[in-house]
């Protein structure tokens, strides 16, 4: 993989560090702005509506700029709000840069995907999004605890302060070492990557990609009250088993990379499946600390390693569509982060008690897998071949697997 994608990677790690932080910092945000929990509660929701709503509209604004000219951008912008949310004592203030934190965040990651699948062989698109997608696991794994370490030390705003550090070494990074690529403008450009995203078995995969992140999503926001309550683990557990599901997570992306080129079917029919029984196996043993230390691990691993798939899926699904491709799957995704802790938190608050984020997961999976398979089955026949001048062609396990 060329050193580029792993620098593309490191700013990954610090906008998905901003992304989940929060979880751990919004008693101290509440106190010290003078609002309610639940009030403060709303950053998370705002960045989480940013991601959806930005993704695809900075993905189009994205084409009047070079790649690189596109990342740098969304990179400063994403630098910047941090820097003013760390300075600022007006929460109103706090909850725009959230918003427009979200936004930079959701162009960059759009247009990262599209850099990293071109900057490698047409059929390695796979890796390529695993090594940027690495970012995210590794935020998971030692970001968001660090973030709440140096909350817990030095308060809130040292963990912005943070973020804006880890950003400004991938600022310069990028801007000598990415390819500056063309700008694509120009109003049929936008018109025909729209027209390429209604292929019905883009649509699919994006669906697969909100469903399986909501699963992952619905259980990993209440962890902490699985572990604590329904395990009977003692408080200082909790961090310890969210970098447990973040090394989960890295291993799954990285394991997935090479499969999710060459055979991407059996990764997604029997990664699924095995995501299904977990979940169920996850909610039944959740009152033994042994099963949640094992299950935590094993989870992580097979939701991110589907979930890094269909991603890579998504972008072999539109090559006429690299940009909205990218964009798309990054909504997809985060309606999935939205959605699982929304449906976690129904259930919650409706007295079925903390397992039930649990089955919720494994219900999401089973929804998947008979949205997938309807689809294959309606869709037997191999797909139309796309001219060697619109994109470069999938490898051959792909075009008759997908």
């Amino acid at each position: 993989m060329p050193f580029a994608l792993y620098l593309l990677g490191l700013a990954v790690f610090a906008q998905g560090t901003s992304e989940f932080m929060l979880s751990g910092l919004i008693p101290d945000i509440a106190r010290d702005l003078s609002v309610t929990v639940p009030a403060a509660g709303h950053l998370t929701s705002a960045f989480a509506v940013g991601m959806i709503v930005g993704a695809p509209l900075m993905a189009v604004l994205s084409r009047r700029f070079s790649r690189r000219g596109a990342l740098l951008v969304f990179l400063v912008t994403f630098l910047l709000v941090h820097v003013v949310g760390a300075l600022t004592t007006s929460f109103a203030v706090l909850l725009v840069t959230r918003v427009v934190g979200a936004l930079a965040n959701a162009g960059f990651l759009a247009v990262a995907l599209v850099t990293a699948t071109g900057m490698v062989e047409p059929d390695a698109k796979g890796r390529a999004t695993s090594a940027l997608l690495g970012g995210v696991t590794v935020a998971c794994v030692a970001g968001v605890p660090a973030g709440a370490l140096l909350g817990e030390a030095w308060g809130w705003r040292s963990a912005f302060w943070a973020v804006a550090l880890l950003s400004l070494p991938a600022v310069l990074a990028i801007a000598r070492a990415v390819p500056a690529g063309a700008p694509e403008t120009g109003k049929a450009g936008v018109l025909g990557e729209l027209r390429a995203l209604r292929g019905p078995r883009l649509l699919v995969t994006l669906l697969l990609g909100a469903l399986v992140n909501g699963a992952t999503f619905c259980t990993f926001t209440y962890l902490s009250p699985v572990v604590t309550h329904v395990a009977g683990l003692g408080s200082g557990w909790v961090p310890a088993m969210l970098a447990l599901f973040g090394v989960g997570s890295f291993v799954g992306v990285a394991s997935a990379g090479r499969l999710a080129d060459v055979r991407p079917r059996p990764v997604l029919v029997f990664g699924s499946l095995a995501l299904l029984a977990g979940w169920v196996l996850f909610a039944v043993t959740a009152a033994h600390p042994v099963a949640v230390v094992v299950l935590v691990l094993v989870q992580g691993a097979l939701s991110f390693g589907v979930g890094s798939t269909l991603i890579a899926r998504a972008l072999y699904a539109a090559p006429d569509a690299p940009h909205l491709a990218g964009g798309f799957a990054t909504a997809a995704f985060n309606v999935g982060g939205a959605l699982g802790p929304w449906l976690g938190g129904l259930a919650i608050s409706a007295g079925l008690g903390y397992r039930s984020p649990l089955w919720f997961s494994a219900a999401l999976v089973a929804s998947a897998l008979l949205i997938g398979g309807t689809a294959l089955g309606l869709g037997t026949r191999r797909p139309a071949r796309v001219p060697s001048s619109a994109a470069a062609p999938e490898p051959a396990d792909s075009r008759a697997h997908s």
